[in-house]
């Protein structure tokens, strides 16, 4: 049996979050399906928050298409997440890394807790609901000033 000397160990006592930085950071990425006009003209909100503290950290509109998530992912970049976890929509299997990436429903529910608050709060993602968006520029509108509102803390 080998014997440390204590002079030789080092132990460095850290936060949690101090932890998860120094680590690289998680996240966790949806779609949320909208329409304009009319329910045969879809829009998709795609999104990605912070897996521990579930603050968003960036999202974008369009069709639910490889580009658009490619679009999602180019501002997710600065962060260097190191883990995604997803509902294993085709997009993320063809464009994250295997070893990145973790799929089920599991790991994803405080994105889907988001979902939620933004149907309750923002009436036109409603599914049966009289107010829709008429135009796809005032769609991404409403739902880009709520999100900077009251995710971000600032109006555009």
């Amino acid at each position: 049996m080998a014997c440390l000397n204590p002079e030789c160990v080092e132990v460095e006592i850290c936060r949690a979050d101090d932890l998860e930085q120094r680590r690289g950071l998680s996240s966790e990425l949806d779609e949320m399906w909208a329409y304009v006009r009319q329910k045969a003209n879809p829009r998709w909100l795609w999104h990605a928050i912070d897996h521990h503290s579930g603050k968003v950290l960036a999202y974008v509109f369009g069709r639910r298409k490889d580009t658009v998530f490619l679009q999602l992912k180019a501002l997710l970049e600065p962060f260097g997440i190191t883990r995604f976890y997803t509902d294993g929509w085709g997009a993320y299997e063809r464009h994250i890394d295997a070893e990145k990436h973790t799929v089920g429903k599991a790991q994803t529910q405080k994105i889907e807790s988001k979902h939620i608050n933004l149907r309750t709060r923002i009436k036109r993602l409603v599914r049966r609901t009289i107010c829709f968006s008429k135009t796809e520029r005032m769609h991404d509108l409403v739902i880009g000033l709520f999100i900077n509102r009251y995710e971000f803390g600032r109006a555009l």
